[in-house]
């Protein structure tokens, strides 16, 4: 009885993962329609450096894009990213993607060069892969420790061409914060484990 309730709850756990991600994702892409409609009017919510008034836009710059290319290319490590890490509950991860985003806009804000907007999904999504790999060692759990290992071997090298300042194409900036973020959320949001009974 005890291992149906359990798979049970994964399962509505799963469930609620997919839907979250599908729709967030989907979110993206209705404001770049709407950006593109408006002759990119949304552009304005990207983050400006050291600009007092920009800080206002931390949050929505995580969810403004430059394009559909640029919507396209942070949409599937986002849901892969996203799932895996919203599996451990939503509420928590809402939390940890929330944590993100505020380190890695305000990183941008700082060390970004001057009169550069900056916007998109990719420090969330950096930040996600950094939780992920760092979860599974903070709480010691084997599950998330080879679910972080998977995702560092497969991802590991494009997120480090990703943090170089040799990458002048994107934002390294918003990438490496987003990377520090994610790993500090996992110490922030670790999950308390249960007492060991005798």
């Amino acid at each position: 009885m005890a291992d149906t309730h359990l798979a049970g709850r994964r399962s509505d756990r799963a469930r609620a993962a997919v839907k979250l991600m599908l729709a967030w994702v989907a979110l993206l892409w209705l404001l770049e329609a709407v950006d593109v409609a408006t002759g990119h009017a949304l552009d304005a919510y990207g983050v400006v450096s050291r600009e007092p008034g920009e800080l206002i836009d931390v949050v929505p710059s995580a969810f403004v894009h430059f394009g559909f290319g640029h919507v396209a290319a942070n949409s599937v490590p986002l849901l892969i990213f996203g799932f895996l890490a919203a599996l451990g509950g939503i509420r928590r991860f809402l939390a940890v993607s929330l944590l993100i985003i505020l380190i890695d806009g305000v990183g941008v804000w700082l060390f970004s060069p001057a009169n550069v907007n900056t916007a998109g999904a990719s420090g969330l999504v950096f930040g996600l892969f950094g939780y992920l790999v760092a979860r599974g060692f903070v709480e010691r759990r084997l599950r998330d420790a080879v679910v972080g290992l998977l995702v560092g071997a497969v991802w590991g090298s494009s997120i480090l061409a990703g943090i170089s300042p040799a990458n002048t194409g994107v934002s390294w900036q918003g990438h490496l914060f987003g990377l520090l973020a994610g790993v500090a959320a996992a110490f922030v949001f670790r999950a308390s484990r249960p007492p060991r009974t005798r």
